[in-house]
């Protein structure tokens, strides 16, 4: 069903377009403007596909249709993906290289650098030998994050508008921007969009399904010290930084991200800086488990109010924002969006792998937005970093599996 040819080029082409998201600038909508190099590059491509309705709106959002070609009464599907790559590592200038019939060694990505994508580190390497992966030179990220996921979309966008036999209901698609950045789906209009239901591809490995995600927020925590020369300093100074780091040691260590897996949530310090005057430093806080959520920002507002007492009023400032919430409460009451999935993935010879996500995606907000919206695998590994790589095979199954999907629906 797939042109394998057509994917592989329109990725290719993608991942050539810089378009990491700046994590650091909240004042304009994309973060950046080279976001919507991509967004206009896919306007046009679905323009000379033949989609309808195609428009990019003033916050870079591309949406189209493609309209319904059955008289039977289908749910309107949307699927989605994101053209921003993550600000953890350079997208710029990427340098893909394919490893064919792939063996099950160790990689070397570039030998100047002495960077090996090594079998050992990455074990679920060995699942893919014999196929063709897609890995960087070592100095960026690839992009398949979420590349692949457009790609896909694209592809299987090109073969439904190619092939009128192939029967469907209402189609819609969308590209966003700034999702690496948390803010995905800020000025998104779900009920511009149409769709009675979703699905992003913006998963990992062939065969992951995902409609359980953390529920999430930020901390900043601001703490003021008090300077006095180190001469003088007894009984009066107040050190920012080692109350910065009183308030971290006061965090469970076993509840990081190193240490955690499958549903246990963390606190992770992300960012910290200061002086012995004033220190400032920021946390995420994740668990699967809404009840436990509230408790770990309940646990962080005990230990603010502690080292206020400890110190005098106003020497910690802790503030809390919730960002994001787990899907699972808005999918499960359309269940159906689920068992779907399954059934595609198994009639296209892929086996199911439903987990849920130590992460978010645009999916989980848009569930709370009124879109109830699980997470397809799109077929990449190792994101963010110069060891993503992806395998053509798995590219080639998600595009199929969002077919098969569209075919099902239509059938019922």
């Amino acid at each position: 069903m797939i042109d394998k040819k057509n994917l592989i080029d329109r990725f290719l082409r993608y991942i050539k377009i810089d378009t990491q998201s700046d994590d650091t600038v909240t004042e304009r909508f994309p973060s950046t403007e080279k976001q919507l190099i991509l967004s206009n590059l896919l306007v046009n491509e679905l323009k000379e596909l033949g989609a309808q309705d195609v428009e990019i709106d003033q916050y870079g959002y591309v949406m189209a249709t493609i309209p319904a070609n059955t008289n039977k009464k289908v749910p309107v599907l949307g699927f989605l993906a994101h053209v921003d790559t993550a600000p953890d590592m350079s997208g710029k200038n990427v340098n893909p290289r394919f490893i064919e019939n792939y063996d099950g060694s160790d990689i070397i990505l570039n030998k100047d650098l002495n960077i090996t994508l090594s079998s050992k580190e990455f074990p679920e390497l060995k699942d893919y030998k014999g196929k063709t992966l897609i890995v960087t030179d070592g100095t960026t990220l690839l992009g398949a994050d979420d590349k692949a996921g457009v790609a896909e979309i694209m592809t299987a966008v090109e073969y439904m508008l190619k092939n009128p036999d192939f029967k469907h209901g209402k189609i819609r698609i969308s590209f966003t921007v700034d999702e690496e950045v948390g803010r995905g789906v800020d000025y998104f209009d779900v009920k511009k969009f149409g769709a009675d239901y979703g699905y992003t591809l913006d998963g990992g490995a062939m065969g992951e399904l995902e409609f359980e995600n953390f529920n999430a927020a930020g901390a900043k925590i601001s703490v003021q010290g008090r300077n006095i020369h180190p001469g003088y300093a007894k009984d009066k100074m107040i050190n920012a930084i080692l109350v910065a780091q009183e308030f971290n040691s006061m965090l469970p260590v076993n509840e990081r991200p190193e240490h955690t897996q499958d549903y246990e949530g963390f606190y992770h310090l992300i960012k910290m800086e200061g002086t012995v005057e004033k220190a400032t430093f920021q946390y995420i806080i994740r668990d699967h488990n809404r009840a436990k959520f509230e408790n770990r920002k309940a646990y962080m507002e005990r230990v603010a109010n502690y080292l206020n007492t400890k110190y005098g009023k106003g020497t910690i400032t802790l503030e809390l924002k919730d960002q994001y919430y787990n899907m699972r409460e808005k999918v499960e009451p359309v269940y159906h969006v689920i068992s779907t999935a399954i059934e595609a993935m198994e009639k296209v010879g892929v086996k199911p792998n439903v987990k849920p996500i130590r992460g978010g995606t645009d999916g989980a907000r848009l569930s709370y937005m009124g879109l109830p919206c699980p997470n397809l695998f799109a077929g990449g590994e190792n994101f963010h970093g110069k060891f993503e790589y992806v395998p053509v095979e798995s590219m080639e199954k998600a595009a199929e599996v969002m077919l098969k999907i569209i075919e099902l629906y239509e059938a019922k």
